[in-house]
This record gives C-alpha cells, sequence and structure tokens, in this order.
C-alpha cells in the first residue's frame, strides 16, 4: 500500500469498504509521542488475544508481530512502511518495537473500536475456541 498517500490511496479505501473497517485512527509508538510509553510497550508485548480481528497499516517506522503457530511456537512477522495485517481474532499474539524504536500505525476496526486485550491464557473464549478450530480444519 501507498503510505506516503494513504489519506487518498484507492487501494486501501476499497479495502475499507470491502471489509467493512468503519472506523480508523493513527497511533504513533515512539517515547516522545505516546502517553505512559513504557507501560504501554510492555502491554503491547504481553502475549495476549482479542474477540475482534486486529488490522494495522504501517504507516512509517517498523516493528514486529509475534504470532503461534500450530504447534504453539513463535512465528516474527516483521513489519514496515507499507504494509497491513490482519490478526484473526482468538489468535495469541505481541507486538514490539525493532531497533528503530518508533512505529506509526493506522488501527482499523468493524464498528466501534475493542481495545481488551485478554493476557493468555485465555482458552475458555468463544473467540479462541472458534480459531482453534479453524487450525485444526486446515491442518
Amino acid at each position: 500500500l501507498d503510505a506516503d498517500n494513504y489519506e487518498t490511496d484507492p487501494c486501501l479505501k476499497e479495502i475499507r469498504r470491502a471489509e467493512n473497517y468503519s472506523w480508523m485512527d493513527i497511533i504513533t509508538i515512539h517515547k516522545d509521542k505516546l502517553p505512559n510509553y513504557e507501560e504501554k510497550i510492555k502491554t503491547f508485548y504481553e502475549e495476549h488475544l482479542h474477540l475482534d480481528d486486529e488490522i494495522r497499516y504501517i504507516l512509517d517506522g517498523s516493528g514486529y508481530f509475534d504470532v503461534r503457530d500450530k504447534d504453539d511456537k513463535w512465528i516474527r512477522i516483521s513489519m514496515e512502511k507499507g504494509d497491513m495485517i490482519t490478526l484473526p481474532a482468538g489468535i495469541y499474539h505481541r507486538f514490539t518495537l525493532d531497533e528503530n524504536n518508533y512505529v506509526k500505525a493506522m488501527r482499523l476496526f468493524v464498528g466501534e473500536p475493542v481495545w481488551t486485550a485478554y493476557n493468555r491464557p485465555a482458552d475458555d473464549f468463544p473467540a479462541r475456541k472458534q480459531y482453534m478450530k479453524f487450525l485444526a480444519e486446515e491442518a
């Protein structure tokens, strides 16, 4: 995606329309830009899941999303300017900055945002059970 022109990018507009991403905001994760920076960084890195998909579009900077594979091993996904990721509801994950200690990202949601993170273990949620069922069907 064209992160330099995200406000007018027709590809982003089409993704938002097709996926019904009706709500968005922009977060800058940097010690000089994010209130309670140290606390937030620790929270983002704590292994957790959400009950809704997590959609992030990197507008500037870089970082890593770590997700668990079907064998519960970590997979590190490098994210940089122009990348978009959708983490399905129920997947355990975490986020960390790289050595640049800076990322600016668009957060997208279907409907109103839900910010609740459920730290592991959170296996009894229907979203987790549905995700595990999906993994079993794919195997």
